[in-house]
């Protein structure tokens, strides 16, 4: 693998991609978790919940690192 395929892979455009993916996959497995016949523990769907919390906000950071505001 070249430097720049090693680069690419560590990109804040793929992070944020990858992030975007997860949470995507957060919500519907939350979703389908409170809408099972036999639902999730309390414990186990407060974790999800925390974790798609904790990518909403790395999410938010990669888009302000992509795309800062400009000094007024």
């Amino acid at each position: 693998m070249t430097d720049n395929t090693s680069q690419d892979l560590r990109s804040p455009q793929r992070l944020l991609i990858e992030c975007q993916m997860a949470h995507a996959d957060l919500d519907a497995l939350i979703d389908q978790a409170v809408l099972a016949p036999l639902p999730l523990d309390e414990l186990s769907l407060r974790r999800l919940k925390k974790r798609r919390l904790a990518l909403k906000d790395q999410i938010a950071q990669l888009h302000w690192m992509l795309n800062p505001k400009e000094p007024a």
